[in-house]
């Protein structure tokens, strides 16, 4: 009845540990784990491939395997953390990082390692300790040893909202800024999230103290860039990589503007359905991420894209964590805005 068997090797502050997960032929996960954890600390390494909710259910059901049997301390490392785009309130729906992080708990995690998280207030979700370590670092390391004449360069963002992080890259390379204002169409739209409903038509019967003011609907404005980043490269700088559509439209108007080289640089290329080929036909010249999120066949398939190895910051963070040690030299030179 197993359709499906995989092995892991767990590391503890004795020696390593193996787990078995099984697959049963409806989906169910079931996990077994073949030595003592009695009064262990655990160290669960996990990263999100294309089948998240498989993911998060495999880590939900060994952390709390382990919590079962009595791990002293389970310790969740996981480079990207998944639904980190649904950290606010949308409309009607509802704050699933939120949930994510209450399950976590519930299944037994004490101690989360993660990198670059969507927003720094994802943090305040966890009822436990959570490491956020930053990308920055290896990612302005590659703009200075692998992209020529860099001085020559200048960091954008694709948004306003963009414009912190990018602030914090182009003070430590020294180098401008420029950030793209407006969007050919608006990605949310304020028409469906009951501003709207009933309609804007003001009774003159009743009280009228309860009359609200007739809301203006939001427009953007066309895409405008705000800098001069003509005769310039332009660097795109941003935490995930997912829909390149906004991507690729920025790149374009850079490119009308007159830089003559667009590189993107991101933390984590998620790179879901055919943006491989969306870059490939783009006008960006690289797509520079890190290996946060496993993106081995989208590289085959777009040679434009690059990869930057992080492995180093996340086995230095678990081996200061397993001697005690103080984090804070993994966090020198980071700025809250990066």
């Amino acid at each position: 009845c197993v359709e499906l068997q995989k092995e892991f090797w767990l590391f503890t502050d004795r020696l390593s540990l193996l787990v078995q997960i099984f697959f049963f032929l409806c989906s169910e996960t079931r996990v077994d784990v073949k030595e003592s954890v009695r009064g262990q600390t655990i160290f669960i390494i996990q990263t999100i491939p294309r089948d998240v909710n498989t993911a998060i259910m495999e880590l939900l059901v060994m952390a709390y395997a382990l919590k079962t049997s009595c791990a002293k301390n389970i310790i969740g490392v996981i480079p990207y953390f998944p639904y980190s785009k649904q950290c606010k309130m949308r409309k009607r729906g509802s704050i699933v990082c939120k949930l994510l992080a209450s399950m976590l708990a519930k299944a037994g995690l004490t101690h989360i390692i993660t990198m670059d998280l969507h927003q720094k207030e994802i943090q305040g979700f966890f009822s436990f300790p959570v490491d956020n370590l930053r990308a920055s670092p290896f990612l302005i390391q590659y703009i200075q040893e692998e992209i020529p004449d860099y001085r020559n360069a200048i960091i954008v963002a694709k948004s306003p909202a963009a414009a912190k992080r990018a602030q914090s890259y182009a003070e430590r390379l020294r180098l401008g800024l420029a950030v793209i204002h407006g969007e050919a169409q608006c990605s949310e739209s304020d028409m469906a999230d009951g501003r709207h409903s009933p309609p804007c038509v003001r009774n003159t019967t009743g009280h009228t103290g309860l009359e609200l003011p007739l809301m203006m609907a939001k427009e953007k404005p066309p895409i405008t860039v705000v800098g001069d980043v003509g005769g310039r490269i332009a660097i795109i700088v941003d935490d995930i990589i997912d829909d390149v559509g906004d991507f690729v439209a920025a790149a374009e108007i850079l490119k009308e503007r007159g830089a003559y080289k667009i590189y993107i640089m991101a933390t984590h290329g998620l790179l879901s359905a055919d943006a491989p080929r969306l870059i490939e036909e783009s006008a960006i010249d690289e797509v520079v991420v890190t290996n946060t999120v496993p993106h081995e066949v989208q590289k085959l398939q777009c040679p434009k894209i690059k990869t930057v190895d992080v492995s180093m910051i996340l086995a230095e963070a678990i081996r200061r964590i397993h001697n005690g040690e103080s984090m804070a030299y993994l966090f020198r030179n980071i700025t809250v805005d990066d």
